[in-house]
């Protein structure tokens, strides 16, 4: 049996993306093991794949867990992360190992430069790039993303509407430069016609509540911020009928669920490849940008506020033709 080692540290959308490989690599080769090594505070994402046999999790260091995983004897390492720390995992494991063409060049040039050089393809693509050598080809399949049954949340017990009734709303997102301004969101729910369900973590909840006490009373809106686990999240966006979201991990959650997905871009540009993951399926979800900023992107990443002051990346959105995206797709 060949033993696998698969390498992603984060973040949420990151290890979403890691699993059309987990799948192909288990489907496509013979007497495999699969082990995942991730960060403890991404657990969730990975615990209940049944492609993995193995999960690892570390607070900081590799050192957290390096005894146990030399001890397991790798035949390889698949690096999906591929940094220094991944680089010291490497070396000191001693085994044979693959990487992906992360790109740190071109997405140097696109974010101090705007100097687009970045191929045409999705991060996941070039994830199996890493994994070509040993034979294992994409199958074109969006992601997987597994619940126990204790995380499927009954939609019309817990937030009084039925499943695929609603659009569900990731409300911020990591940094405040991939985030809309509350007016702005708030204009945009007005403007969609089914009801919507909020959602997003602990540091959403002021975000949340400023958004309820905007809304109109006729505007059927449920108030979902904290209140449930990653995975209870999972399953409110799997029974969405649409997802609107910024650059998050959500968003890459709802495509292992085959959701719609309206996405809005701030300073970070699908240029740099992780747009919604959905292979030859470009219908199921759409991009809004403000386009001919020459200030954007200013990060791949984020800010927590806007480094020229302006904002004009998500202040100049056209929120009119977001939500006319957000009803068409509910129609379907």
């Amino acid at each position: 049996m060949m033993k696998i080692l698969i390498v992603r540290f984060s973040s949420i959308g990151d290890v979403v993306l890691t699993t059309p490989i987990l799948r192909c690599i288990a489907q496509q080769l013979s007497d495999v093991e699969i082990h995942f090594i991730t960060k403890k505070s991404f657990e969730s994402v990975l615990q209940n794949n049944p492609r993995i046999a193995k999960l690892y999790t570390i607070e900081k260091s590799i050192d957290e867990v390096l005894p146990q995983l030399k001890q397991e004897k790798y035949d390889l390492v698949i690096d999906l992360h591929k940094n220094i720390r991944t680089l010291s995992l490497k070396r000191k494991l001693g085994v044979k190992s693959y990487s992906f063409p992360k790109l740190n060049f071109q997405k140097w040039l696109l974010v101090n430069f705007k100097k687009n050089k970045m191929p045409k393809v999705h991060v996941v693509d070039r994830y199996f790039e890493g994994v070509k050598e040993i034979g294992v080809v994409s199958d074109q399949q969006n992601g997987e993303y597994y619940l126990q049954k204790k995380d499927q949340v009954d939609t019309v017990q817990k937030l009084e509407l039925e499943a695929k009734s609603y659009v569900a709303i990731a409300i911020g997102a990591q940094f405040a430069t991939k985030t809309l301004p509350v007016a702005k969101l708030v204009e945009i729910l007005k403007k969609i016609e089914a009801p919507k369900v909020l959602l997003g973590g602990p540091t959403d909840v002021e975000r949340g509540e400023e958004i309820m006490r905007e809304m109109n009373a006729d505007n059927l809106v449920v108030n979902a911020v904290n209140q449930f686990s990653l995975n209870q999240s999972a399953s409110i966006v799997s029974q969405a009928k649409v997802l609107l979201t910024h650059d998050t991990g959500l968003m890459h959650i709802a495509t292992c669920f085959n959701v719609p997905i309206v996405s809005v871009w701030g300073n970070t540009v699908p240029a740099l490849g992780m747009y919604p993951y959905y292979p030859g399926n470009d219908a199921n979800y759409s991009i809004h940008e403000v386009q001919n900023l020459s200030c954007r992107p200013c990060s791949k990443i984020g800010y927590q506020s806007c480094p020229k002051k302006h904002f004009n990346c998500m202040n100049f959105q056209d929120v009119t033709k977001i939500a006319e995206d957000v009803n068409q797709m509910s129609k379907k």
